[in-house]
């Protein structure tokens, strides 16, 4: 009986004894694991950043008495510049000339240095910049990227004003602000022109609002030291993006409210009678006057930054222009942009068979309206296929995944089964497109087959070059069609990528222009293209236009092209051309006089951005940077355009800031776009180019370790029933 008591006494200390050994284990691992989080810091996500928990703030921080937002993207509060633009657009044919006044107002009580990326149209030739302070105005210089970071630097240490603007991609600009007094408000103005896209009768008008959170691949870059003027952003430098941390701004918490008001004004000349003019996504009020003039104004004073703006007017029935010339006398030489319609193909070739492949983005920055939009646009395309064609559907984010191993025929078993899977489709995870677009480019069609790809996404990725090399190099006969989903796609990418992919970009921003933008797309799809477009030019004349080579073009499409030449040639009698091309083995030929045109300015400029996007285009089908960076260089600074190697910077030529008061560097937020989740893209775990999965992994580790730990005390001698007491007592000294 008293050894039977002895080993149930023996029982209940094993019992209570492996749980606290248990519970200290946990205690212990979790304690390690969260020294992990602490003391090895995660790189921050593109796709998925950590969203941070409401924390209070140090008293030290709101005494300042600045501007304290939660951010999203990573970190508790920031306290920044408070920021207003301001966009005028003048409006003429199918050019546009835009100011964008950029008003940073410090609140707070200390000098500081604001920090701001944008977005402005992935085709502007940025050529203006202007510092105002009070009522005097400093004009921007254009200087090689380098030297004008070290212009500006020097300034902001000797306590001056200046301002700087970098271009970080061709949409995505950053301007800097050294010297920001307390209380005091500093202007940035910049300047540039672009042209107005027409298509199908249509002339549309973009400018975006807000830089979308980007998916950021690769290794992390270990700096070796830390210098002046590197990026602000909230993803670390990789090796597959050495410049992420310039090209992603913190996001504020949408649960702060919209940061960064936007007011539009616009001044349409649109030079012939419209049966259409709307802004498609910001209401406007419109007044024409008696020289048909339009005046477009927001109905609210102003609007979040947080989705793009788009104008459209429609010309009326028989006024759609075939033909558009503008010039410009610069520096001896012409300058025109020349814009033709090619005459309506009537021939009907023979339907060919397509293999149709269906890609849609499922990350998280899809989530919400965008997934919803995609899902429909889909399942609309499905409906379009014709029983001849065959198809397959591919999603992808962190993982990529195709409904058929290889493309079927579009029978209705194999439709239904691919309308169930599209509708299923939900949106989380990352944005890994590299493997998405070599699965769907690694398979080429059969003999006669039309193969056609049609990739769905918003183009929030920061690998930008790597994804058009791919497509130069695996397109082979494929045409790949890009569709911008969502509030703030990125154009940049779905342009250049449609571009290599000799197809079309088409945009939709919202779910009731989905019937609409689709059936424009399908008849693209299914109309004969136009290939190897010429223009012959007499023997004589010396033309160097650009791009250099006419892309294919689609039914309603026009050709559009820069042209610089002796400024003599277009005088007199004028300057005859032919355009000639094939369609669908029908061939078509046009004859056109250059003569006249109206007279713009800064057409040369345009020009000059269209020579530097081409050039740029040559390093993703292989082109060595050095040469090309020597070409854009050369015609940057002569036109002074922004450019991957070339700033704007305007100094102020007197101290402001006293030599005794510091400086502080303040990125300021941007918003979500309009749409997006903050939970889906700033989710739980981070999803790209961090170290947190290791940090996990290591926790977890950890946590099975104390596990062990504490299942290795409960078999201690001593705790076994049975043993001798004795040996139990000497054991536990």
């Amino acid at each position: 009986m008293a050894r039977q008591k002895t080993v149930n006494h023996l029982g209940r200390d094993m019992w209570f004894t492996s749980l606290a050994s248990l519970l200290a284990g946990v205690v212990t691992a979790l304690l390690l694991g969260l020294l992990v989080f602490i003391f090895i810091p995660p790189v921050a996500a593109a796709e998925s950043p950590v969203e941070a928990p409401s924390m209070p703030l140090d008293p030290d921080q709101v005494r300042r008495g600045s501007l304290l937002l939660r951010l999203a993207s990573g970190g508790v509060a920031v306290d920044a510049p408070l920021l207003h633009t301001d966009v005028q657009m003048q409006v003429g044919g199918m050019l546009a000339r835009v100011t964008v006044r950029q008003r940073f107002r410090n609140p707070g009580t200390e000098w500081v240095e604001g920090t701001y990326v944008f977005p402005l149209p992935e085709d502007a030739a940025v050529d203006r910049m202007r510092l105002r302070i009070g009522e005097r105005l400093i004009e921007g210089e254009i200087q090689e990227k380098e030297a004008a970071r070290k212009t500006y630097e020097a300034a902001k240490r000797s306590g001056r004003k200046a301002s700087l603007l970098s271009q970080e991609r061709p949409n995505i600009f950053t301007t800097a602000v050294a010297n920001i007094a307390p209380g005091e408000t500093v202007q940035v103005e910049i300047e540039y022109q672009q042209t107005v896209a027409y298509r199908q009768g249509e002339f549309r008008l973009r400018f975006p609002l807000v830089v979308a959170p980007r998916y950021i691949p690769g290794e992390v870059v270990e700096a070796a030291e830390v210098t002046a003027f590197q990026g602000t952003g909230w993803a670390r430098d990789t090796v597959a993006v050495p410049d992420a941390s310039r090209i992603t701004p913190p996001v504020v918490d949408p649960r702060e409210g919209p940061v960064n008001p936007v007011s539009i004004g616009i001044r349409l000349d649109a030079g012939m009678p419209l049966s259409r003019l709307e802004s498609v996504y910001h209401p406007m009020r419109i007044e024409s006057d008696a020289q048909a003039i339009h005046h477009l104004t927001l109905q609210a004073a102003d609007v979040p930054a947080d989705r793009d703006f788009e104008l459209l007017w429609v010309p009326e029935p028989g006024d759609a222009p075939r033909a558009a010339l503008f010039n410009e006398s610069w520096q001896g030489d012409e300058y025109a942009l020349l814009m033709l319609m090619p005459p309506a193909l009537t021939a009907t070739a023979p339907r060919v068979p397509r293999e149709v492949i269906y890609v849609i983005d499922t990350s998280g920055s899809m989530h919400g309206d965008s997934i919803i939009q995609a899902r429909a646009a889909l399942q609309l395309a499905l409906q379009r296929l014709d029983p001849a064609d065959r198809f397959n559907v591919i999603q992808f984010n962190h993982r990529t995944s195709a409904l058929f191993p290889r493309a079927v025929a579009a029978a209705p078993g194999n439709l239904r089964l691919a309308r169930q899977y599209v509708e299923g489709l939900t949106a989380d995870g990352g944005t890994e497109m590299l493997p998405a677009l070599q699965l769907a480019l690694g398979q080429q069609a059969e003999q006669g087959v039309l193969r056609q790809i049609v990739f769905l996404t918003d183009g929030s990725v920061g690998n930008e070059q790597a994804l058009f090399g791919l497509i130069h190099r695996q397109l082979g006969d494929s045409r790949l069609f890009t569709v911008g989903i969502g509030s703030a796609p990125n154009s940049f990418f779905m342009t250049r990528a449609a571009q290599f992919g000799r197809g079309t970009f088409t945009y939709i921003g919202k779910v009731a222009e989905v019937a609409e933008k689709m059936a424009a797309l399908f008849a693209r799809l299914e109309t004969p293209r136009l290939t190897d477009i010429e223009i012959r030019w007499p023997q004589d004349q010396a033309v160097e236009m650009w791009p250099a080579r006419i892309p294919d073009l689609y039914q309603g499409e026009p050709v559009l092209v820069a042209l610089k030449m002796a400024a003599a040639k277009m005088a007199g009698a004028g300057l005859p051309l032919e355009l000639t091309g094939d369609a669908a083995g029908t061939p078509w030929r046009q004859q056109v006089t250059l003569r006249g045109g109206a007279a713009r300015a800064g057409v040369h400029q345009l020009w000059a951005r269209r020579k530097i996007a081409d050039l740029m285009d040559r390093m993703a089908q292989g082109e060595a940077e050095a040469g090309i960076r020597q070409a854009v260089l050369d015609v940057a600074l002569l036109h002074r355009l922004v450019s991957r190697y070339t700033s704007l910077v305007a100094v102020d030529k007197t101290p402001s800031r006293p030599a005794d008061q510091g400086l502080s560097s303040k990125a300021l937020p941007t918003n979500l776009p309009k749409g997006w989740s903050a939970t889906k893209v700033f989710g739980s775990l981070p999803q790209t180019a961090t170290a947190s999965q290791w940090n996990l992994l290591l926790g977890t580790l950890l946590l099975i370790g104390g596990l062990l730990i504490s299942r290795w005390s409960t078999l201690r001698p001593g705790l076994v029933p049975g043993m001798d007491n004795a040996s139990a007592r000497g054991r536990r000294v």
